[in-house]
């Protein structure tokens, strides 16, 4: 699972705190000891309680996972225990519960597209588009593992997919089966895979020779219908449902007989809402 590197939370910690903290300091409560527990507001799939936890020791508290990532918290369970100086809590306090909060949104938004997914066919694999927040890439994959999702696309570097304006500038008089023997000459151990925007271009990029077949913002009716004519090919590619997948009708691509559910509604979840209280020792 991927997951945050010191440099990457310090960062973070610097640009809320790249000097002093006047509040804390003028008040004249800097060393003193103090307490913080980190609370679920609400029910949720937890991500980055391991990168809060750092960044409170990386500017000198301890800290406790009470529930690591992955891991499902209930409304009211306490999901770090922290101790240190109010210098130290004050500095870091905001900036772990924030990042839980995104992180543990995204990872329950998809864990639950998993979830109605994995009930209809249980080796469904739902994978998460490259469409999250730009330079945000680890964070993304920590909260979409966190929830049970894959990868869909590292990024553009990470496998072929041959999109419509990739298409649009191919020589139309080339058959599209010798565009794919030259991609796969160039790129041996990848898989090829073309995103068709319904079913006949779907057929056709099948009988041409995808290995996997990326549908977008098809219907279930039209995903099924695509499914039953590559039942019949001699070798069927996989079938990847993409465009508007949710929690809501993840069940109903599943159904109609995707392979693979390709979202980005993760990203866009609200994030979940953690308690943060500090008190004294």
């Amino acid at each position: 699972m991927s997951h945050l590197s010191d440099a990457e939370l310090q960062r973070i910690l610097n640009d809320d705190c790249p000097y002093s903290d006047p509040t804390t300091e003028g008040l004249g409560i800097a060393n003193v000891v103090a307490q913080a527990s980190l609370t679920a507001r609400y029910d949720m799939t937890v991500c980055a309680s391991e990168e809060a936890a750092r960044m409170f020791e990386l500017v000198g508290a301890r800290a406790e996972i009470r529930v690591p990532t992955g891991g499902f918290a209930p409304t009211g369970t306490c999901l770090l225990q922290v101790e240190g100086s109010a210098a130290a809590l004050h500095r870091s306090y905001k900036m772990a519960q924030t990042l839980m909060e995104i992180l543990s949104g995204m990872a329950s938004s998809a864990r639950a597209i998993v979830q109605a997914a994995e009930a209809v066919r249980p080796d469904i694999r739902v994978a998460c588009t490259r469409k999250h927040m730009p330079g945000m890439k680890t964070a993304a994959l920590r909260a979409i593992e966190a929830g049970g999702a894959v990868p869909h696309r590292l990024g553009l570097s990470d496998f072929v997919l041959i999109f419509e304006e990739h298409r649009t500038l191919l020589d139309a008089q080339i058959p599209l089966a010798r565009h794919f023997a030259r991609l796969r000459a160039h790129s041996p151990e990848r898989r090829l895979a073309v995103e068709a925007s319904g079913v006949i271009e779907a057929v056709a990029f099948a009988e041409a020779g995808a290995e996997i077949v990326q549908v977008d913002k098809a219907s279930p009716e039209e995903i099924a219908e695509i499914a039953r004519c590559f039942d019949l090919l001699p070798q069927r590619p996989l079938l990847a449902a993409a465009g508007g997948i949710n929690a809501g009708n993840a069940a109903a691509y599943t159904a109609a007989g995707a392979d693979i559910l390709v979202t980005s509604a993760p990203y866009y979840a609200p994030p979940k809402d953690v308690k943060v209280r500090i008190f004294p020792r």
